[in-house]
């Protein structure tokens, strides 16, 4: 394909996605692109479409397996600082898609306003989060969103409201949409109190996870009222290897990618662990990585 002659400076062909993804693991993207502002990320998502080549949001990478065969189509990544900024008005926040979440609960607490704090620590971007609709503590991001713009296929672009959207537990109905922003309504507390609560999660999600510097992700969706990591411990699987692939010990809900790791190595690990836990309990564990 060849893109029109105003967007080419921005593909890139053939880049390796493996350094980009928490897992380290991956062959490249056909197509690449780091959209400087919202108009080259519209007129990029528009040429891919009328061409019929599928589009990838690429957030932290967090949540991704990409496979060594690559990736057909185009991925977009959202890590420019148009994409991930972050603004305060009175109550409200503005979060870029492509801004991590963290930066976005440090920003919240900062500005004195309360209700993204106990989301601290948890790994990925704003837009992937509320796709997912990730929870702590019995609370999911979905509780506090206000409104979202997202982009469709053909470049319109549209605000979206928290009751248009259908949050359940860890899903939304935003699949097939492109994230552009997030604004989240909060509420005004004292930024002590707000920080003291903020560094205290910080180290307890910190302490949850393994503890070398090593390529981590976790595969499943906490099924609803019980964590991943307890199940798992339950069923005897902490620890399970496939090749160079394994459950942490201490952690199981983290799937390690040691050196060598591949993804079929990681695939096939990942359905033992669901057949087993399903045999076992009756639970069908849920993925939480997207496979590219």
């Amino acid at each position: 394909m060849t893109f029109p002659d105003d967007l080419n400076h921005l593909i890139r062909t053939d880049e390796p996605l493996g350094p980009l993804v928490w897992l380290g693991i991956g062959g490249p993207a056909h197509y690449f692109a780091e959209p400087v502002d919202t108009d080259d990320l519209q007129r990029l998502v528009v040429a891919a479409s009328q061409a019929g080549l599928t589009v990838r949001i690429l957030g932290d990478g967090s949540n991704i397996l990409v496979r060594e065969a690559g990736v057909d189509g185009l991925v977009i990544s959202l890590a420019a600082a148009t994409t991930s900024g972050m603004s305060v008005d009175g109550t409200k926040m503005t979060a870029g898609a492509g801004a991590k979440l963290s930066h976005a609960v440090i920003k919240a607490v900062g500005a004195g306003l309360g209700g993204l704090e106990h989301l601290v620590g948890i790994p990925g971007s704003v837009g992937g989060a509320v796709v997912g609709n990730a929870s702590s503590g019995g609370r999911d991001i979905g509780s506090i969103v206000h409104s979202i713009e997202v982009l469709e296929k053909d470049g319109s672009q549209r605000t979206v409201s928290q009751d248009d959207i259908g949050f359940s537990h860890r899903k939304s109905s935003l699949g097939g949409l492109i994230v552009l922003s997030v604004t989240f309504q909060l509420e005004t507390r004292d930024v002590a109190a707000l920080t003291k609560r903020m560094q205290k999660l910080w180290i307890g999600r910190n302490a949850s996870r393994p503890t070398e510097d090593r390529r981590i992700a976790m595969p499943f969706v906490d099924p609803d009222g019980m964590p991943t990591r307890d199940l798992i411990q339950s069923v005897g699987l902490a620890g399970i290897r496939e090749g160079d692939v394994s459950l942490d010990t201490q952690q199981p809900h983290y799937i390690i990618a040691h050196k060598g790791a591949t993804s079929d190595q990681c695939l096939r690990l990942i359905e033992r662990v669901r057949e087993q836990v399903l045999m076992q309990t009756g639970i069908d564990l849920q993925l939480n990585l997207h496979i590219w």
